[in-house]
């Protein structure tokens, strides 16, 4: 190397931060949740009964725990931060975080699925690390996007355990923090989100198809029925067919006699 090589200083080159080993996970465990129908919402409008899939994934190591739930919608691509909450455990610092600075992203929201995911992670989390403290977040202003959801998004906050404040006269920038995991209520409104068993689903299932068999056999009664009223209404047709034509020779003929 020459001297004026040597002169000129080293380039620092970045080195991209490598992403976690558990980053790209993927759900192992996987669960039936039935979304009960609700009364049309002004906002979220029509809410249909509906069935969707809760996939579960967990990770554990000296330093860190992972769980990550996900839900699918049939008939839906989910995106990669949609109907998604992980929830990481620090052993370090003693400290569990829930979800993500993009906040909980719900799709289809409104019933009750955010609750529902919130609840399930603090109860994995109250199992075994019931004194560490909680990291506090910043509520995402995209989640406002009207004052009842806003309303909305604190209620389920608080009602799960969270604080959530406001760092304007607005009411726009809000944080939600805890003291402990072990305050937090891994609670939810069961009415409207169930987690259906295996057994159950196949009762289901089994039902559905009886009811369908006998709604089968009840409308084969009824075509059975309709064909016989159908063949039924053809002889009468025909019939009063026939009286109306000897009606009108028979007048006829007394016409013709009568002008003889």
């Amino acid at each position: 190397m020459s001297e004026a090589d040597a002169q000129q200083p080293e380039e620092q080159t970045e080195q991209p931060a490598q992403p976690h080993p558990w980053e790209g996970l993927d759900a192992e465990h996987w669960q039936l949740l039935r979304l009960a129908p609700l009364p049309t919402d002004r906002d979220t409008g029509v809410r249909p009964l509906r069935f969707v899939r809760l996939g579960r994934v967990e990770r554990h190591s000296n330093e860190q725990s992972l769980l990550r739930l996900t839900v699918d919608v049939p008939g839906q691509r989910r995106r990669r931060e949609q109907n998604l909450l992980e929830v990481w455990a620090d052993h370090r610092s003693r400290e569990v975080r829930f979800g993500s600075e993009k906040g909980l992203q719900i799709d289809p929201i409104n019933r009750g699925l955010g609750r529902f995911l919130l609840a399930q992670g603090i109860a994995w989390a109250r199992q075994r690390w019931g004194s560490y403290t909680v990291e506090s977040g910043s509520l995402s202003v995209k989640d406002v996007l009207s004052e009842d959801a806003r309303l909305r998004r604190d209620h389920f906050l608080r009602i799960q355990g969270f604080e959530v404040t406001y760092q304007d006269l607005a009411q726009v920038k809000a944080s939600y923090a805890a003291s402990r995991v072990s305050v937090l209520n891994p609670e939810w409104d069961k009415e409207k989100v169930q987690v259906i068993d295996l057994l159950d689903c196949g009762a289901m299932l089994q039902q559905a198809d009886q009811n369908l068999h006998e709604q089968q056999v009840k409308i084969t009664k009824l075509e059975r029925r309709v064909d016989v009223l159908k063949r039924e209404d053809s002889g009468l047709r025909f019939t009063i067919a026939c009286l109306v034509a000897l009606a009108l020779f028979q007048a006829g003929l007394l016409i013709w006699i009568a002008t003889r």
